[in-house]
């Protein structure tokens, strides 16, 4: 007969110290955003099962811009998704917990930034990273290239959601510049991509070298696949228009608008906003102006001119030839971005030609891209929001009833916060943001 010995005492199981770790440290949203971005918080503690930590977010501070009841968690297992719905504008500090086993637990800090709630909100999206959005191409995948004209960094965006870009570039290397091209108008023709800078001064009227650029990115793959490869340059386009127009009489007065002391954003200044080719042609690109008007005068006429050899002015460096300017009535507006879809629909953002903007006038005008042919308003922009409508990501079917289309601002001026900092002056990339927002067409 056996007779079982004692059984041995089971082993008190050790815990560690739980780690918790925050895929960004600062996060932005807005007052009544749709899809504002999340937060990854990745939690583990040695000797437990990731699923059985507990994970909590409380305010730490400002309450009424975001408070313990409005911080969601989602997900199980090591990661989990933080959601911050915002309150009201400013700034707040939240503190992540995760409790762990054995009574222990670890907490980090979330640095949250909301910005005042804007019209049609459904609508908004905030890309992040940058404020100064100033041009942008469609990729295709529901992805967008978006410039910034304040660093010479492309980034890649999810159209349909708020965040941090998905990839990006910077070719100041191979462009051999070390200061802003300025980047202020682009287009796509096939995989080529040709970015323009503005080509002016700089706000205090300075000539600086590299925004006498354009140049061409190539494009491969298309959604979150795609790839830019940097292609040629051009740094002459300034110096060629104002030759063609002392020629022509100083018809456009780009001589004195490029000179010394002479701010750009002026109604008789030198500055290049948008880059489009002509109705059917790879090779004729318009020049949209936002200074000056033709004729420089309150109530001029916008102004686009033609370069008939862009193609080989970037492929071979080939001196710019010009057709005759294009005046068009946009109701004493300027041109802030053109851009035709591959039926020859043009839509033209149009603007004040103004610095400080942001409350005067924005409209989209249809135009079929003839000289001579007048364009139609299609719609009214709101400009009680923060930041200037500043690019068109693509043109939609402008005969397509309810037809959308998605435009970018530059917020780069803008007090996103309520505490007099300028977007642009943030000092963490998170809470630098521009908005793209979609707007339906008058019938």
């Amino acid at each position: 007969m056996l007779i079982a010995g004692p059984t041995a005492p089971a082993q008190a199981v050790t815990y560690g110290t739980p780690t918790i770790a925050l895929s960004a440290s600062y996060l932005s949203g807005a007052v009544g955003a749709t899809g504002d971005p999340v937060v990854n918080v990745t939690v583990g503690q040695s000797g437990a099962d990731a699923s059985a930590l507990t994970v909590s977010a409380s305010a730490s501070s400002k309450a009424s811009v975001a408070g313990t009841g409005d911080v969601t968690v989602t997900g199980v297992g090591a990661v989990r998704q933080l959601a911050v719905t915002a309150r009201g504008r400013g700034y707040t500090n939240l503190t992540v917990k995760v409790a762990g086993l054995g009574g222990k637990s670890a907490t980090k800090t979330l640095y949250y930034a909301a910005s005042a709630a804007v019209q049609n909100p459904a609508d908004a999206r905030y890309l992040t990273g940058s404020a100064d959005a100033s041009a942008a191409v469609d990729v295709g995948g529901g992805y967008a290239v978006v410039a910034d004209d304040e660093s010479n960094v492309l980034r890649l965006y999810d159209r349909s959601r708020s965040g941090a870009p998905v990839k990006t570039w910077d070719f100041s290397s191979q462009l051999g510049v070390s200061k802003e091209v300025d980047i202020e108008g682009a287009t796509r023709i096939g995989n080529t991509v040709y970015w323009t800078g503005s080509l002016g001064n700089n706000k205090d009227g300075e000539y600086k070298a590299p925004r006498n650029t354009v140049f061409t990115t190539t494009v491969s793959g298309s959604g979150p696949g795609t790839q830019l490869a940097y292609g040629r340059s051009y740094k002459k386009l300034r110096d060629d228009l104002v030759a063609w127009d002392q020629a022509g009489g100083n018809k456009y007065g780009f001589a004195e608008g490029t000179a010394d002391g002479e701010a750009p954003k002026q109604i008789d200044g030198f500055n290049v906003e948008g880059l489009e080719f002509a109705p059917g042609s790879t090779t004729t690109a318009y020049l949209g102006f936002r200074a000056p008007l033709a004729p420089a005068v309150p109530g001029g006429k916008a102004l686009l001119v033609p370069v008939t050899n862009f193609d080989q002015v970037l492929a071979s460096g080939a001196k710019a030839v010009f057709g005759t300017g294009v005046e068009l009535d946009l109701g004493g507006l300027a041109v802030r971005d053109i851009r035709k879809n591959a039926a020859g629909q043009y839509l033209i953002l149009a603007g004040s030609w103004a610095a400080d903007d942001n409350s005067d006038p924005y409209a989209l005008y249809q135009w079929d891209g003839v000289a001579g042919h007048a364009p139609v308003k299609r719609a009214d922009l709101p400009t009680t929001d923060p930041g200037g409508w500043e690019a068109i990501v693509e043109v939609p079917d402008l005969t397509a009833a309810g037809a959308r289309v998605q435009l970018v601002t530059d917020s780069g001026s803008a007090d996103l916060y309520g505490d007099g900092t300028e977007a642009k002056d943030q000092t963490h990339p998170e809470w630098k943001k521009a908005r793209a927002a979609w707007f339906t067409l008058n019938p």
